[in-house]
């Protein structure tokens, strides 16, 4: 690894990009997101200023989502994006071209790892790893992941939920389900729709999630106000929502996510699911900080739950360690471009 190269940890997200320098952390922190001009296929925004744009933009500006569940759908739009984050990170007087490790989610098939590999090769990295996503956020979360201990890890991020019990610094059992926030704001969204016959977007939908939303019932209920747009008069109009009703609307979307942990639970070879007992599930990744949700993991599983400090950062903090010690953790560091 020659002494100049730059490293980048990159935490590419269905609904987020986080990148982490080492020794500086994470530096920039934006939506996956593109702005395309259709007319001519030009790219007009990246990140913050093209989520901006979203539901807002006329006709012949598309934003698009490159990434869905966590892999690329778009490989173009991806590449352009990973080009724009990592010349941002670096800075434009960097010459050098750096070594990039990338978060994959758990279930990622060979050729969906190779499109990453070959992404961020093009994007301008001179090497290029890519790592399942439950062994960064371990990393990421301070978890011994080299020991011969079981730990087991949830990271709930937009697209995916990757549930993982690792030992001796590789995966034991684990699965990845294409179910996490984007359902839950989705779940809200057509919860409003049926219920205040109302018309939301996908911002108000987050909004209520983040302000109100609870993975279990609470005694004193939040209550917020929500705008948008009435199906049958094509007005604007707003009424309240409450907590419970949330709980409610995203009850299938939770029960999806806890059937993922159950089943790896159940695949976990009897001395680790031990070790799982004593040591609890550690949750990572911005959607595991809907409220109660470690408490509702409690609950049907019987295995207490934390959240990770940095919950949303773990996964892109671990790739910085990663890179930092590769010769460490080069058992759990799967392909090398």
């Amino acid at each position: 690894m020659s002494f100049f190269s730059p490293k980048l940890g990159i935490d590419l997200g269905t609904t987020y990009t986080l990148v982490f320098v080492p020794g500086k952390g994470v530096v920039l922190n934006e939506p996956s997101v593109v702005a395309v001009s259709e007319y001519d296929n030009k790219i007009l925004a990246v990140g913050n200023s093209a989520k901006d744009m979203i539901g807002r933009t006329p006709d012949n500006i598309i934003a698009y989502r490159p990434m869905k569940d966590g892999v690329i759908a778009d490989y173009k739009v991806t590449e352009a994006m990973l080009r724009y984050y990592m010349k941002k990170a670096l800075g434009s007087w960097n010459l050098f071209r750096p070594e990039v490790m990338i978060s994959v989610p758990a279930g990622v098939t060979s050729t969906e790892k190779r499109a990453v590999i070959e992404a961020a090769t093009k994007a301008g990295a001179k090497n290029a790893y890519v790592v399942k996503e439950p062994v960064l956020a371990a990393i990421g979360a301070g978890i011994p992941i080299q020991e011969a201990c079981g730990h087991m890890i949830v990271d709930v991020g937009g697209g995916t939920i990757d549930v993982a019990v690792i030992s001796l610094g590789g995966i034991v059992a684990s699965t990845s389900v294409k179910c996490a926030g984007n359902r839950i704001d989705q779940a809200i969204a057509d919860y409003v729709k049926k219920t205040f016959n109302l018309a939301i977007g996908d911002k108000t939908a987050e909004d209520i999630k983040i302000k109100i939303g609870s993975a279990v019932p609470l005694e004193e209920e939040l209550v917020m106000v929500i705008k948008g747009r009435d199906f049958l008069t094509g007005l604007p109009r707003s009424t309240d929502i409450r907590t419970n009703e949330i709980v409610k609307a995203i009850a299938r979307e939770l029960r999806e996510m806890i059937k993922a942990i159950r089943d790896v639970l159940q695949d976990t070879p009897p001395e680790l699911s031990a070790d799982i007992i004593d040591q609890g599930i550690t949750m990572t990744g911005g959607s595991s900080q809907l409220r109660n949700f470690p408490e509702l993991v409690f609950r049907r599983t019987g295995v207490k739950a934390y959240l990770a400090d940095d919950a949303p950062y773990c996964v892109a903090k671990g790739t910085g360690i990663a890179l930092n010690h590769l010769k460490t953790y080069k058992k759990s560091i799967l392909a090398k471009a």
